[in-house]
């Protein structure tokens, strides 16, 4: 019949009395009481069927059964002690794998990658864009960045940044067609749309918010995400709605003027996301931590320039 397994107590029990040669300085060693180290003992030679270590003798001695199995155990804690010490350190150094929408990569999160370096240069940041969702199960990600409004089911999500939407056009756009001054003067300037307009509502919401809610809004170029529309506005090619984070750096660097004070809350905000218990892991809780101090700032600056 074979043997069972010990319980793991009683065999750090018998590792630290064989290297101590004492169960009064294994006890010290494990913080508990002399007996307690003396009842797991007599525990494994009951459950073995032998004797581990020869009583009344000083200093305390292995027998011959003892003397074989005692290395095991201290090969064993040993090994179990260098992986998970190796495993804390793939957990704190190495890369982070992370998803996220292309406009806001670039405009918002690239800018400010020194500075996560600055502060955790022990940590590789990866990243990929996509506009799908990520499948955390299948793909190798450690987390992502998504717009959404917060319901992202058997995940952890946490609020990074929500954004306000308003019209921009170019410097020489303004002065080839002049400087509208009404929202109604936008019927002479070329829209640029993405192909989803027809289901985010965009244009539409923005001339309603204006007080021009019949003015058309489905006719101009379209693209296929906003940052794209954003690329052709600084080309000079027409009016482009952005979010807040894709001009994140200022509208004068990159040669742009906002059109009007008139301005609408995005119907979604942008939500860090990854598996349920990941966060707690050291390089995502580094990065969340980071990420959220930086989106609260720009949290702050979105607020304060969208002021009346």
């Amino acid at each position: 019949m074979p043997h069972h397994l010990p319980p793991l107590a009683a065999l750090r029990a018998l590792e630290a009395a064989a290297r101590h040669g004492s169960f009064t300085r294994a006890a010290a060693e494990l913080n508990v009481t002399q007996s307690a180290i003396s009842h797991q003992i007599r525990h494994l030679e009951e459950l073995w069927g032998f004797e581990l270590f020869a009583r009344n003798t000083r200093p305390l001695a292995l027998t011959r059964s003892g003397a074989a199995v005692a290395p095991i155990a201290s090969d064993f804690f040993a090994r179990l002690s260098a992986t998970l010490e190796e495993l804390r350190v793939e957990e704190t150094r190495g890369a982070l794998k992370i998803s996220a929408l292309e406009s806001f990569t670039l405009t918002w999160l690239v800018p400010r990658l020194n500075d996560f370096r600055a502060c955790h240069p022990e940590i590789d940041v990866w990243i990929s864009t996509t506009d799908h969702l990520v499948n955390f199960a299948t793909e190798d990600v450690d987390l992502a960045i998504r717009l959404g409004s917060g319901d992202f089911p058997g995940l952890y999500s946490s609020l990074l940044l929500r954004e306000y939407v308003f019209p921009v056009c170019s410097e020489q756009l303004v002065n080839r067609l002049g400087m509208p001054t009404h929202p109604a003067d936008l019927i002479r300037f070329p829209l640029l749309l993405r192909h989803d307009e027809i289901k985010d509502p965009g244009w539409g919401a923005w001339f309603a918010a204006a007080g021009v809610p019949d003015l058309p809004h489905d006719q101009g170029s379209r693209f296929p995400n906003s940052n794209m529309a954003l690329q052709a506005a600084i080309a000079g090619q027409g009016v482009a709605l952005v979010r807040s984070a894709h001009v994140d750096g200022g509208l004068s660097t990159v040669g742009l003027v906002r059109l009007f004070d008139v301005h609408f809350p995005a119907d979604s905000a942008y939500y860090l996301v990854c598996p349920q218990g990941a966060q707690t892991r050291p390089r995502v809780a580094g990065f969340h931590d980071w990420i959220k101090a930086e989106a609260s700032r720009s949290q702050q600056q979105y607020d304060l320039e969208m002021r009346p």
